[in-house]
């Protein structure tokens, strides 16, 4: 039997962040042999990630990192199964590198397939789901380039949130900052209409008249004024030619009501804002 000693053990754990006894275990079952007792750790954490596949892993730590210049950012979550873990400082540090590595892929795959270490980022958390004994896994993975880039994360990493602003203004890293703030406290997912998907758009606007409708049956039994149907809900929807509609629309109505066209282009604008204001619901 190999003489274990407490140095090797600790360097060993100083690898793999598993624990003492285990660390001890590993060694004595290689004879002291340093790769195979990092491998043996590491047939441990597959077999115990096997065993925790289907359990739930919505706890975690969120980071986001940015890179020196401020052009790129990434936010990623590493999950865990309990907050206890989430809140343990080495399972933050480990997201943290993690998060410093993921800013040099595009995609969560090519992330996973990094190397960390002497190790695959997938197969490091395979070990650590062995070490930690829950399921370990990259949950979220968000890339984004701008010109500048700014991010928040929230208190306890439950939250992080990155933004990228279409100019380097001045004092652009306090409005980046304030607008990931704000962006994590609303739990957005795009500070733009522009970035909507037609189709989310199109549910979305069926599901709100819908709602609109059912109510103004009951507001009517009521004998109460009716809400304003709209006929759309977001920006991404009013092209030139509606907008031209809308207002060939305001100034007929204006006409009916029998005002004088010479001071219609003093009317116009807050009939085309309100407009805009009613039918762009899903962008506020």
């Amino acid at each position: 039997m190999a003489n274990i000693t407490a140095a090797e053990v600790n360097k060993l754990r100083q690898t793999t962040g598993a624990g003492m006894m285990d660390c001890k275990k590993a060694l004595v079952e290689a004879e002291g042999n340093f790769d195979t007792a990092i491998e043996i750790l590491r047939k441990k954490g597959q077999k115990v990630a096997a065993n925790r596949a289907d359990r739930d892993s919505s706890e975690g730590a969120a980071i986001a990192v940015l890179n020196s210049d401020n052009t790129q950012g990434v936010a990623i979550s590493l999950n865990c199964e309990t907050d206890f873990v989430a809140k343990n400082d080495s399972f933050v540090a480990l997201a943290t590198e993690l998060a410093s590595l993921a800013l040099d892929f595009d995609t969560k795959e090519a992330f996973l397939g990094a190397d960390f270490k002497g190790m695959s980022v997938q197969e490091k958390l395979t070990e650590q789901t062995g070490v930690i004994g829950e399921k370990i896994e990259i949950g979220g993975f968000k890339k984004l380039s701008a010109p500048f880039v700014g991010s928040y994360i929230h208190v306890g990493n439950k939250i992080a949130s990155i933004v990228g602003l279409s100019d380097a203004v001045d004092n652009a890293s306090v409005l980046a900052k304030d607008l990931a703030m704000q962006a994590a406290a609303m739990g957005a997912s795009t500070l733009s209409y522009k970035d909507f998907e037609p189709e989310f758009v199109a549910s979305e606007t069926e599901a709100r008249i819908a709602v609109i409708e059912k109510e103004n049956i009951e507001l009517g039994r009521l004998g109460k004024t009716l809400k304003n149907v709209p006929q759309y809900i977001s920006m991404s929807q009013l092209n030139d030619e509606v907008i031209a509609e809308a207002e060939k629309k305001a100034k007929a109505q204006l006409a009916a009501e029998g005002k004088p066209e010479k001071i219609w282009d003093k009317i116009l604008p807050g009939k085309m804002e309100r407009f805009i204001s009613d039918n762009t619901t899903l962008d506020k």
